[in-house]
């Protein structure tokens, strides 16, 4: 897996990979984790997935995040944990 880029983002850390003929980009707020993976086919290059990562996108990937925490907490409070 080769790194290609960090983009800058306020709301998460995004890291692009390219692997196996995908990219992978990869968001990350705290200790949780989102990775999607596009084939390198659909694209024309690294320059559409800046495009792909616009205000919209990248505010439903940090809602996921919020989401994310609620679920681990509901499991941990059904288990007394």
């Amino acid at each position: 897996m080769r790194q290609l880029a960090i983009i800058p983002n306020p709301h998460a850390k995004i890291t692009l990979f390219s692997w196996n003929g995908k990219y992978l980009i990869k968001l990350e707020k705290g200790s949780f984790e989102q990775t999607y993976k596009v084939s390198e086919l659909d694209l024309t290059g690294e320059e559409d997935i800046h495009r792909l990562l616009d205000d919209e996108f990248v505010q439903a990937a940090v809602a996921r995040f919020a989401a994310m925490q609620t679920d681990l907490q509901a499991a941990f409070d059904r288990h007394d944990i």
